[in-house]
């Protein structure tokens, strides 16, 4: 690999989303991230959506550019050989990442005896330890009683696992941080990360934990409202929606020019004494102004309403099923540098991203799909362990490695 991370090993014991995602984030900078799963694959292997043979279209794209070790797990032997892959020796080496439940002889001090220098980053659902996903967590943010319709009394979790993302982007920031301070200093460390923390962090750090505790209020349910200026959602002609933003005074400016609706917006200011270009004013008039937009976004296709938009430099975007994604954004496609179409092991032809992150210094690589399960335990065996063809055989022979068929 020829990424800005070439030579960085990390281990990766993962399920579902955070972990998977922070090594993969990872994996696609150059690094050789290696994971491990039982034989028969882990908790998340055959997790939605699948192909009709019941291939995980997930856990590929969670995977992306890995090597999978496939071990058994059970045995002392595979656990063995589990804990020296993390602990084998070299300077970029000796980094684990998992939101496992480990037990003792996955724990750091158990590791750290093998290698003084280890880094493990270990990520948790609470902050004392207790187990929490995604939704749970969302659950307690506050967030599903603001997202929906507004007249919605029952809350509504974000089906987009926002707060795994972030878990997991956050956790390739503290991998690379711990890395850089051993480089520095020669010192490894634990590194706990919370779910939970992560969401307390986001939602504190965009303002209501404090307008709580200052104001003493709550955020309204606005449904797709802009919430503290003016945006919203509107239907067009031939039944398509767009979100339209407008967050300074040149964009209210160009919304005027572009809809023919500039009177309008004065006579709005002169008969509720606000100013538009003032954001706080455009959020108490939200309602006028919907009022006044909408019958021209009615009158117009998708196509025309993006022609006029874009070209005064309106913020919009249209509502998109995925499958309208796929089909019309010319963004989703090998178009961008972002996408590759590659040969996915086990389910074919597929549009796939790589890292979002252009490097001018390392430019992007061909985009690597997602290992089979166990596709590179032998060579996991014998490049990082240094075991002999006869050795390697032999475990295979006792059941405590496998490859694929």
């Amino acid at each position: 690999m020829n990424g800005i991370l070439k030579g960085l090993r990390v281990v990766e014991g993962s399920a579902f989303v955070a972990a998977p995602l922070g090594g993969m984030t990872l994996a696609q900078m150059g690094a050789d991230v290696i994971r491990f799963d039982p034989l028969g694959g882990g908790l998340d292997y055959r997790r939605w959506p699948v192909t009709p043979e019941n291939e995980s279209i997930y856990w590929a794209g969670m995977n992306k550019g890995k090597r999978s070790f496939a071990v058994n797990l059970r045995e002392a032997e595979g656990r063995e050989l589990v804990a020296a892959l993390i602990t084998a020796p070299g300077p970029e080496a000796g980094i684990f990442l998992t939101n496992l439940q480990v037990g003792d002889w996955l724990s750091y001090d158990t590791l750290r005896a093998r290698r003084a220098d280890l880094i493990m980053l270990r990520i948790v659902g609470n902050p004392d330890g207790t187990v929490a996903v995604d939704y749970t967590v969302n659950a307690r943010m506050g967030w599903p009683f603001v997202t929906g319709p507004a007249d919605l009394d029952e809350p509504v979790n974000n089906v987009l696992p926002g707060w795994d993302l972030t878990c997991g982007l956050t956790a390739a920031i503290g991998l690379l941080a711990a890395e850089r301070h051993r480089s520095r200093t020669g010192e490894g460390q634990e590194v706990r990360l919370s779910l939970a923390d992560v969401a307390y962090h986001i939602t504190g750090s965009l303002g209501y934990i404090g307008d709580v505790e200052i104001n003493g209020a709550e955020r309204p349910r606005i449904g797709n409202d802009m919430y503290g200026t003016f945006g919203g959602d509107f239907a067009t002609r031939d039944g398509r929606r767009v979100m339209l933003v407008v967050v300074t005074p040149r964009h209210v400016k160009a919304l005027g020019q572009a809809t023919g609706l500039a009177d309008t917006f004065r006579a709005i200011e002169a008969e509720h004494g606000v100013n538009l270009a003032d954001e706080a004013d455009r959020w108490e008039v939200r309602d006028r102004l919907r009022a006044a937009l909408a019958p021209w976004f009615a009158a117009h296709s998708l196509e025309e309403v993006g022609a006029r938009l874009t070209e005064a430099g309106v913020l919009w975007g249209p509502f998109r099923t995925h499958t309208q994604m796929v089909e019309e954004d010319p963004f989703c496609s090998t178009a961008n540098p972002l996408f590759q179409r590659i040969d996915q092991p086990g389910i074919g032809p597929v549009l796939t991203p790589g890292s979002p992150l252009d490097f001018a210094s390392a430019p992007r690589e061909t985009v690597k799909p997602g290992p089979r399960l166990g596709q590179h335990t032998d060579e996991i065996l014998s490049e990082v362990l240094g075991l002999s063809d006869g050795a390697i055989g032999a475990l295979h022979d006792r059941g405590i490695v496998a490859a694929p068929a």
